[in-house]
């Protein structure tokens, strides 16, 4: 909703599909069901880039019309990391779950911003941003997938956490983005303040307590207030 009116009409069909799909390995405990619901997204896409009329549905009609052909490939390297989601296996090491958060985050911002007409030198900042992003949110989600029996990072000692988090914020993009990319970035205005919280006090990771609505709202105006198409 921060975003100009005119990104709405393309943002909110995928942020939509993306709620789906990363909801779609909680939705069943067997595994067959959830590659089924995954690959259905997965013919969607396919059908967005070989350019076939895309399948009446709620969100994939919407997405079809919102998707270059394009960002449509970059989104499906996101479908395909949600299988680990299914796995019982924990991530083995940082590497591998940094690549998993790429691939999730960073796929899904630099699709956004290929949608709203971002330039290809865009991609390198823009991935990096979103993987900020998704580890933001992966910190909030701790908790919860600690209690559902999962081992969610390789390192849970809080020092560990709290390098993760420094490492993501040295490697911040410092390139000046397109006007597209920054509309799409305005997704992740809360990343900087959850990985500052983060690696200061890591403590809060585990007390569930990243989320700073006042300072949140406010890197959310600071965002916005220089997206404009």
């Amino acid at each position: 909703m921060a975003a100009p009116r005119q990104a709405r009409t393309v943002l909110f069909p995928l942020y939509a599909a993306n709620a789906k799909v990363a909801r779609a390995p909680w939705a069943s405990k067997e595994p067959m069901i959830v590659a089924m619901r995954l690959q259905w997204w997965r013919d969607v896409l396919a059908e967005i880039i070989s350019g076939e009329p895309v399948r009446r549905h709620e969100v994939a009609t919407p997405l079809g019309a919102a998707l270059s052909k394009e960002a449509a490939a970059v989104w499906d390297e996101a479908i395909d990391a949600r299988l680990k989601d299914c796995e019982a296996r924990p991530f083995e090491n940082t590497s591998e779950l940094l690549l998993y958060l790429e691939q999730t985050g960073g796929s899904l911002l630099w699709a956004a911003a290929l949608a709203l007409g971002a330039p290809e030198h865009d991609e390198n900042p823009v991935r990096k941003i979103g993987m900020a992003q998704a580890l933001a949110n992966y910190f909030c989600a701790l908790p919860e997938l600690e209690a559902r029996g999962k081992q969610p990072v390789p390192d849970g000692r809080p020092e560990a956490l709290a390098e993760l988090a420094r490492v993501q914020l040295q490697d911040w993009p410092r390139d000046q983005l397109s006007n597209a990319s920054r509309i799409a970035c305005i997704a992740a205005f809360a990343a900087k303040p959850r990985l500052k919280a983060a690696a200061s006090k890591p403590e809060r990771i585990a007390m569930g307590q990243l989320v700073q609505p006042l300072r949140e709202s406010f890197s959310l105006l600071k965002s916005s207030a220089f997206a404009r198409i």
